[in-house]
């Protein structure tokens, strides 16, 4: 049995497009630091296929998929009962993305937009343009096609809230069921979602060219929520105190979604999809330094209940990368900053969490 059911909202007539990532990995040029995040290539397309959810449209075909989604946790923990594999393309008006989970028993409550989606199983995307920690974006679908977005200050740890009245504006989703929603008599196969999310949306707090120039990467993951379900009545039904799945692209080694610190890298390539190699940005040391800092300072803070006095204090919690100078502690205006000097660019920390670069003379 195969019934497609079909889910679609805001897309009248667009035509829209999709991404892919490699089950192994994209091929790369260059060399990654050691536990670098996941990363993909998501080629520009010239025909955007239309959101339906059944991702049968050339765009879909060249792209790759990313690796499997693994737990959150990471490999420490099972691997995840359900295979999910997520794509990606992209031309001058949107960011297009395509997942399939598969799944034996589809269901799903929640119909109404911005209802806390994670309460059903869904499919989750999280966009940080430029990778400074403050102002990313969450979108969320069940397999009903209900979605949820929402745009935060920074990480809940850092102090940030949610403000879940805005939305990608313009977003086009669609959902294709291979099975039968809430029906326990039958066993299902899975769910295909496309998604078209406007640059638009996003320009305002992308500080940084939106839509991306080719070469540009930025910093997106994907999550899946499973819950348990039994059958009673004829009915699925989610028990009480039931502990959810949560199963990522690129883990995040904590269950929680918002470090954007270790989300995987998304390079836009002028290829098509397919056709690109990911570019190690110059950058990527630098980051994965500043990401094992600000580890080593919470860590810190969760063992004394005060901030780090000396890089000293540090010993032991991280290790350092030997390519770069030692980064230092200093006073800022709004109380201590981390800074780390790379080449002749400085990046900082600051006290609030935010990831800065200290732009050269010339530079914009």
């Amino acid at each position: 049995m195969q019934l497609h059911e079909y889910r679609m909202w805001c897309c009248l007539g667009l035509a829209c497009a999709c991404v892919g990532c490699a089950a192994h990995g994209p091929r790369i040029d260059g060399t990654l630091p050691e536990g670098h995040p996941r990363v993909y290539v998501a080629g520009e397309v010239e025909v955007a296929p239309r959101i339906d959810g059944e991702l049968r449209d050339a765009a879909w075909k060249g792209a790759a998929w990313t690796a499997d989604f693994v737990d959150i946790e990471g490999s420490a923990k099972p691997r995840p009962r359900f295979r999910t594999r997520a794509k990606m393309c992209w031309d001058s008006e949107y960011l297009y993305v395509a997942a399939q989970l598969d799944e034996p028993h589809l269901w799903s409550t929640l119909t109404k937009r911005d209802s806390i989606i994670y309460h059903d199983n869904d499919f989750e995307i999280f966009i940080d343009p430029d990778g400074d920690r403050f102002e990313y974006d969450e979108y969320e679908i069940n397999t009903l096609g209900t979605e949820m977005d929402l745009r935060m200050s920074r990480p809940y740890r850092d102090g940030g809230g949610f403000d879940i009245s805005w939305d990608f504006a313009g977003v086009c989703s669609a959902v294709a069921t291979q099975g039968t929603i809430n029906d326990p008599s039958d066993r299902d196969e899975g769910w295909t979602v496309e998604i078209a999310i406007p640059w638009a949306s996003m320009a305002d707090t992308a500080r940084r060219a939106c839509p991306p120039r080719p070469g540009d990467a930025w910093w997106i993951n994907f999550s899946r929520v499973q819950w348990p379900v039994r059958v009673e009545g004829g009915e699925y039904v989610k028990p009480d105190g039931a502990r959810e799945d949560n199963w990522v692209w690129s883990p995040q080694y904590a269950i929680d979604m918002h470090r954007p610190e270790y989300w995987g890298r998304v390079q836009f390539s002028a290829d098509a999809p397919g056709a690109g190699a990911f570019v190690v940005p110059v950058d990527a040391a630098v980051r994965m330094q500043l990401r094992h800092l600000i580890d080593a300072d919470e860590r810190y803070m969760s063992q004394h209940a005060a901030p780090p006095a000396t890089m000293a204090d540090l010993d032991g919690l991280w290790t350092p990368d030997d390519t770069l100078p030692e980064p230092i502690f200093r006073d800022g205006p709004d109380g201590r900053v981390i800074v780390q000097q790379a080449g002749d660019t400085t990046w900082i920390v600051d006290s609030q969490g935010q990831i800065r670069r200290v732009m050269r003379q010339g530079e914009r």
